[in-house]
């Protein structure tokens, strides 16, 4: 009963689809036959990060309010502002500045900014959901908009970013549980290993203001997280709702926040930190899966076995951005290797030629696409990791090639 329940369910998505449509139907046809783009014919990286990021612009030029639409759906296009990723998605476009020189992208991530401080709650939280949806305080959310308003201030030095950094983040520890966790206003009223997400932004507001209590509250949620670590390095309370098979979406989060997290609180060694190392042991193991593979599941039980016969391109990007920040600390050409084999996976299913402006450039949910993740959509955090895995690779091969080219000038001498 449940099999047809769900192939049901399949089959009305797949309708609601449009598929019909032409460029619609040219990505499911794409993702039937698996007709990624081969390596030997992908152009230079700088082309795939301008596509990801036109699209987040069209993204951010859909919605009447500066944020960015949570995502373009096959059956309804463009949704609401989402406050959450739009609060992330703010230090790529001041990054993409940079690396581009061009300060339109700047401009829109300010953009961004003033929109979040006009719709933070009285309690100095920020809502989760879409802009369509009533507001409710949500911890993650909250923990996301503070990472992009601390950009912003870093960048222009208003005063205002900080200030509402500041409410936000007494609000984080005015609802944190004794233990370190965050379990009232959270999705689906439980606890998340991957709030270390929310510890990471909360660091990153004690060292600019000074405060120890955004430090201790962080530490404290990062150690009950460790807690949660097992032996093969998997974290239980790892799912939106499923704990057994979590996304790797949410696994990458949880690795993220511990790494991010060493960085700043021992920037002269972070590999020493016991955080550092407890993200090192989760991601070996799926290092280890996607070596023995080539391929990236979209789901990991206890013992890293998937069920899912689909791949989650939002997880694949952050665990190249991951592996690359492990090489950074470490210098495992492993790390390296692995990073750049995923973000190449990811780059192979991004349309670059479709003439729909929600799909060209973009990333999807699931590949295929109808896959459980997201189905039929392409949500803004996808490009938005897409963009920072990509970069980072850039940042480090260069650097690389010139340590290269260094050493064998000194030896040519």
């Amino acid at each position: 009963m449940v099999s047809i329940l769900r192939a049901a369910r399949q089959a009305r998505d797949f309708l609601n689809a449009r598929i019909y449509r032409p460029s619609h139907l040219r990505i499911g046809v794409l993702d039937y036959f698996d007709l990624r783009t081969p390596p030997d014919q992908m152009p230079p990286n700088a082309r795939y990060l301008q596509a990801a990021m036109a699209w987040l612009c069209h993204a951010q030029d859909a919605t009447p309010d500066g944020g960015i639409a949570a995502r373009y759906r096959l059956d309804r296009g463009w949704t609401a502002s989402y406050p959450e990723t739009t609060g992330y998605i703010i230090p790529t476009f001041f990054n993409y500045a940079a690396f581009t020189q061009n300060p339109s992208y700047h401009s829109r991530a300010i953009r961004m900014a003033d929109w979040l401080l006009r719709i933070q709650m009285d309690s100095g939280a920020f809502p989760g959901h879409t802009l369509d949806c009533k507001p409710v305080p949500r911890v993650f959310n909250t923990g996301q908009v503070i990472l992009g308003l601390l950009h912003a201030y870093q960048e222009t030095r208003n005063e205002q970013y900080l200030e509402a950094s500041i409410r936000a983040g007494e609000w984080l520890v005015s609802v944190q549980e004794p233990d370190g966790s965050w379990l009232r206003h959270t999705f689906n009223d439980r606890v998340h290993a991957y709030h270390t997400c929310v510890a990471w932004p909360m660091i990153l507001l004690a060292s600019l203001t000074g405060t120890a209590d955004y430090r201790q509250a962080a530490i404290a949620n990062l150690d009950w997280a460790l807690s949660c670590q097992t032996e093969t390095g998997w974290f239980h309370h790892n799912g939106f709702k499923d704990d057994r098979f979590p996304y790797l979406h949410t696994i990458a989060y949880t690795i993220t926040g511990l790494l991010e997290s060493a960085y700043l609180l021992q920037p002269e060694a972070p590999f020493k930190s016991r955080f550092f190392l407890a993200a090192v042991r989760a991601s070996e193991a799926l290092l280890h899966r996607f070596e023995v593979r080539r391929y990236m599941a979209a789901q990991f039980d206890q013992n890293w076995k998937s069920p899912a016969r689909f791949s989650c391109l939002t997880g694949n990007s952050q665990m190249a951005y991951n592996w690359l920040r492990i090489y950074e600390g470490i210098r495992d050409p492993r790390y390296l290797n692995g990073a750049v084999k995923l973000n190449e996976f990811v780059k192979s299913t991004q349309d670059l030629r479709s003439r729909n402006p929600g799909i060209r450039g973009g990333i999807k949910g699931s590949h295929p696409i109808w896959g459980r993740y997201i189905r039929y959509s392409y949500p803004n955090w996808a490009a938005k990791f897409f963009v920072d895995a990509i970069m980072l690779e850039e940042k480090v091969v260069t650097s690389l090639y010139q340590s290269q080219e260094m050493h064998e000038h000194r030896h040519s001498r």
